[in-house]
Order: structure tokens, then C-alpha cells, then sequence
């Protein structure tokens, strides 16, 4: 039952032709033709120039994208501990009451 199944190889029908043997033909090279010269792309956009006021503010705001960024994840795992140590103290009560329960009968 747990043994897999492998499929068996199906056995031709009907009249089996022999493979076709293909010749190789012959290339005739064209009259050669010296490329064309490489032209230089126009540049289609211009450069940018880093100023010390955009580095700046470059700097100021990947500071905040990383800062947002942590105090979000900081606070999903706060949320995460604080859930988990919520559970613990409530399967703590309940086991004692369930406990204190069984004691009484």
C-alpha cells in the first residue's frame, strides 16, 4: 500500500518507421563586410550632482526610515512578549483553580 507505483514504459502500436538519417549541408559564406563603427549613446538623462545639502538629507533620512522601522518591530515583540506572559498567567490560574476543584470531591 505504501510501496510507490512506477509506471511502466508503453510499448509501441501499430507499424514502427526507422529514424531518418539527416544529412549535414554545406554554409556558403557571404562576401565579408567590415561592421559598422560603434557611435556613442547620447546620455538620455543627466547626471545628478550630490550637494552637501542633499547628502545631508539623504543621511537624515535613511536615519528615520530606520528609526520608524525599529520602533515598529520593537514594539510587535513587545506586543508578542507581553501576549505570551498574559497566556502563562492565566494557564497558571487556571490550573489552580481546576486544582482546588478536584480537591474538593
Amino acid at each position: 500500500m505504501f510501496r510507490p507505483k512506477i509506471p511502466t514504459m508503453p510499448t509501441p502500436t501499430g507499424q514502427v518507421t526507422p529514424p531518418v538519417v539527416v544529412e549535414p549541408t554545406t554554409v556558403v559564406p557571404a562576401a565579408q563586410t567590415p561592421p559598422p563603427a560603434p557611435v556613442a549613446p547620447a546620455p538620455s538623462r543627466p547626471t545628478v550632482q550630490l550637494t552637501p545639502g542633499t547628502a545631508l538629507a539623504l543621511v537624515g533620512g535613511g536615519t528615520a526610515v530606520v528609526l520608524v522601522v525599529g520602533a515598529v518591530l520593537v514594539s510587535m515583540l513587545l506586543a508578542v512578549a507581553i501576549t505570551g506572559a498574559s497566556v502563562a498567567v492565566c494557564a497558571v490560574v487556571l490550573r489552580s483553580l481546576l486544582a482546588s476543584e478536584m480537591k474538593r470531591r
